[in-house]
C-alpha cells in the first residue's frame, strides 16, 4: 500500500501544469499524504502492539522457568563450591615441583584455549590475589547461606495442607517470594564491599591486558572499520527496507555490533594462535624443569644440580611445547565435548573479557 501510495505521489508531482489543474493536483497530493500518514500510523499501532504481545510472552516464559532455574541453581551450587575448594586444597597440598609440573601443563595444552583468561589470572596476581580471594570467599559464604535458607524454604507447609508452599505458587509469585527471602538473608555491606574490590581489581587487570593484547585489539578495530563500510553501503538499505520505519535507527547500532562481532572473531582467533605457541613453549619449559628437580630429588644420577648446566631441560621442552600445541591444533583451538559444558564459565569469561577490553579500547 505505502509503495503504491508513493508512486502515485511520485507520478502527480512530476505532471506538468498542462496534465491536471493546480487545484487537483494540490486536494490528490494531500488526500494521498494523509493517507500515507493513516497507513504509517496504522503500521506503528500493528507493531507497537506485537512488541507488547512479545514482552508478554518473554514475561510468561521466564516465570515458567523461574522455578527450574532456581532449583537447578540451589542443587549445582554446592557442587562447584565442593569442588573448588577440593581443587584447592589438593593443590595447596602438593609439593612445589609438582605444583609447577602441573602448571607447566595448564599452559602447554591449554594456553591457547583461554589466553586472556590466563593472563587476566597472572595481573590479578600481581594485582592483588589476596584481596581478590577474600572477596570471592565472601561472596561464596553469602551465595550458600541464601541457598541453604531457600531449601530451608522449600521444604515450608505453612497452610498444613499437606503440599510444599513453593508448589502451589505461580512463577510471579515464587519469584517475589525468592526475592525477598535474598533481601532478608543477604549482608548487603558485605556483599557491596566484596563486589567493590573485584571491580578495583578488574580495572587495574583491564589495563594491563589492554597493553599486553594491543596489536590484536588494534587489529580487531581495523577490521570492524574495514566490514562496517559494505554492511551500511549495501546491506543497511536492505534491512531498513524490511524493518519498520521506527525501528530504523536501530539498523546502523546493530550492524555496527555485527561488524565488531565479526572483527573480534577474526582477530582473537589469530591472537588464539599465537597465544597457544608460544604458551605451548613456556609451558614446556616449565614441565621440563620441574621434571629435572623431581627427577633429583628421586635420585636420578645424570641430573645435575642445576638446570644451566645442561641442556635437556630444552630440548625436553620442545617436545612437549609441539606435543602441546599439537594437542591444540587437532582440537581446533576449542574445547572438545563434552569438557566445554564443564568449562563453560571459563568459556564466558574468556569471550566476555576479550569483548570488553576491544570495547573499551
Amino acid at each position: 500500500l505505502k509503495r503504491l501510495l508513493r508512486a502515485t505521489q511520485g507520478e502527480i508531482a512530476a505532471a506538468t501544469p498542462l496534465d491536471l489543474p493546480k487545484s487537483i493536483t494540490t486536494s490528490v497530493v494531500t488526500m494521498t499524504t494523509e493517507a500515507e500518514d493513516k497507513a504509517k500510523s496504522q503500521d506503528r499501532g500493528i507493531s507497537t502492539e506485537n512488541v507488547k504481545e512479545n514482552l508478554n510472552k518473554a514475561a510468561e516464559l521466564a516465570q515458567v522457568a523461574a522455578k527450574p532455574a532456581i532449583d537447578f541453581v540451589t542443587w549445582v551450587f554446592p557442587y562447584v563450591v565442593s569442588f573448588g575448594r577440593q581443587a584447592h586444597d589438593i593443590y595447596v597440598k602438593l609439593p612445589v615441583d609438582y605444583a609447577h609440573f602441573l602448571i607447566g601443563v595448564i599452559f602447554c595444552f591449554f594456553g591457547g584455549l583461554y589466553p586472556t583468561l590466563f593472563a587476566a589470572v597472572i595481573a590479578a596476581e600481581h594485582g592483588g590475589r589476596r584481596t581478590l580471594m577474600k572477596a570471592l570467599n565472601e561472596l561464596t559464604e553469602e551465595a550458600t547461606k541464601i541457598i541453604e535458607a531457600s531449601k530451608k524454604d522449600d521444604d515450608l507447609d505453612e497452610d498444613g495442607d499437606g503440599k510444599k508452599d513453593v508448589d502451589q505458587l505461580a512463577g510471579k509469585e515464587l519469584l517475589a517470594r525468592k526475592a525477598k527471602l535474598i533481601m532478608t538473608k543477604m549482608d548487603p555491606e558485605k556483599v557491596n564491599e566484596a563486589l567493590s574490590s573485584i571491580y578495583k581489581i578488574w580495572l587495574s587487570v583491564a589495563a594491563v591486558l589492554m597493553v599486553q593484547f594491543a596489536q590484536t585489539i588494534s587489529m580487531a578495530l581495523g577490521i570492524a572499520e574495514f566490514i562496517k563500510s559494505p554492511l551500511d553501503r549495501f546491506v543497511a538499505p536492505v534491512v531498513e527496507a524490511a524493518v519498520p520505519d521506527e525501528y530504523d535507527r536501530w539498523v546502523p547500532v546493530t550492524l555496527g555490533w555485527l561488524a565488531k562481532s565479526i572483527a573480534i572473531s577474526i582477530a582473537w582467533y589469530i591472537e588464539t594462535i599465537r597465544s597457544a605457541f608460544t604458551s605451548a613453549l613456556n609451558g614446556g619449559l616449565i614441565m621440563s624443569r620441574a621434571l629435572l628437580k623431581i627427577a633429583r630429588q628421586k635420585g636420578v644420577s645424570f641430573v645435575p644440580e642445576k638446570h644451566e648446566d645442561t641442556s635437556i631441560d630444552e630440548i625436553a621442552s620442545y617436545v612437549f611445547a609441539g606435543l602441546g600445541f599439537y594437542f591444540q591444533f587437532k582440537m581446533g583451538f576449542k574445547v572438545p565435548f563434552p569438557f566445554n559444558i564443564i568449562l563453560m564459565p571459563f568459556e564466558m569469561a574468556e569471550y566476555w573479557i576479550r569483548w570488553t577490553i576491544t570495547k573499551a579500547a
